[in-house]
């Protein structure tokens, strides 16, 4: 588990302003994968202190525009934040219950798939969600 001062690194090499807010928040979206902001807000006011909704709102968008983490929003759910970066990983979102999961790409490099016509973008990342039931509930008898 990486430590406050691993994230104050991140955070440099990011090439932005450690701040006590930023730290907190990379800190939960790193220990608590594909969390939601409230998930997040919840926890940082556990372990840092008082932080209002508008203030984790721009630390998130300040992170996730310099990449050390990541925003995904699967159609009709909320925003969720992932320090998985960079890795060419997709998701898989169980339609029922919502889960979210990384799913590895199984062929290839960044970004994983190619464009059939790019409109003269240089294309470096895909993103692919999986939609389907979670075991549980693919083995439930239909009622």
């Amino acid at each position: 588990m990486p430590t406050s001062s691993d994230y104050e690194r991140m955070l440099r090499l990011a090439a932005l302003r450690v701040t006590r807010p930023r730290v907190a928040a990379l800190a939960v979206v790193h220990a608590h994968s594909h969390a939601d902001t409230d998930t997040i807000l919840g926890a940082v006011r556990t372990d840092a202190g008082e932080m209002s909704h508008q203030a984790l709102y721009d630390v998130l968008k300040v992170l996730t525009t310099a990449r050390p983490i990541r925003r995904i929003q699967p159609a009709g759910h909320v925003a969720r934040y992932e320090s998985q970066v960079g890795d060419n990983h997709h998701h898989v979102v169980g339609r029922t219950c919502g889960v979210i999961a990384d799913a590895d790409c199984a062929v290839g490099s960044a970004p994983g798939l190619t464009a059939s016509d790019e409109h003269g973008f240089v294309i470096d990342e895909a993103e692919v969600i999986h939609w389907g039931q979670c075991s549980d509930r693919a083995a439930a008898p239909i009622s």
